[in-house]
């Protein structure tokens, strides 16, 4: 993962469930192996249903911000609340089918905002375009209300995806393919790191 202030490293932690998405990967121990070996921000997405039945368990694995998705909490103030409550950053993820307005009861209690540039489920996609006037909106939006959270991308992002959603307001790159496909992966993500810059 890569931020517009390149001295902040933070670690994006993928939880996927083979029911909200099509695909499983791995649970609270995992993020708890991944809270001994780094002191970066451990970013936990859960692309996970009825996420507020395991919060508590990422929480205490280590996991330092929890992303829950809109389109899977069945009361996303309760599930946020529970995120908080834990003592996480609580992050908010839309899929990019998702309208803005859907979340906007919840944006100005969030710490992150996770605009999803692909389908979550599957690395490797290609970034959606039409996601950039989500982005844009959701920066706005920030503006207008006096919100505090940050603008997280997710899919797709490489050099100038990460560049064109920077410019329309996005501070957080989430980035797989980009970096760990190549052949000099850190060539890669400084060359991300560049282009967001």
């Amino acid at each position: 993962m890569a931020i517009a202030d390149p001295a902040r490293d933070w670690v994006h932690c993928d939880v996927m469930d083979n029911h909200f998405v099509p695909n499983l990967t791995f649970g609270p121990l995992v993020v708890g192996a991944v809270r001994r070996f780094t002191t970066a921000l451990v970013d936990t997405h859960l692309m996970i249903e009825d996420p507020v039945t395991l919060v508590p368990e990422f929480r205490r694995a280590g996991a330092d911000q929890i992303t829950v998705h809109l389109e899977a909490c069945h009361d996303p103030g309760a599930t946020l609340a529970a995120v908080r409550a834990g003592g996480a950053r609580a992050g908010l993820a839309l899929k990019p089918d998702t309208p803005l307005a859907q979340a906007e009861r919840w944006l100005a209690e969030l710490d992150l905002l996770l605009v999803m540039t692909v389908e979550p489920g599957f690395g490797g996609q290609a970034f959606m375009p039409g996601m950039i006037e989500k982005i844009r909106a959701a920066a706005a939006w920030r503006t207008t209300h006096g919100a505090r959270y940050l603008i997280e991308v997710d899919g797709g992002i490489a050099p100038e995806t990460g560049r064109r959603c920077r410019e329309v307001g996005a501070e957080v790159f989430v980035a797989g393919h980009a970096i760990y496909g190549q052949s000099d992966p850190s060539a890669a993500l400084a060359a991300l790191r560049q282009a967001i810059a």
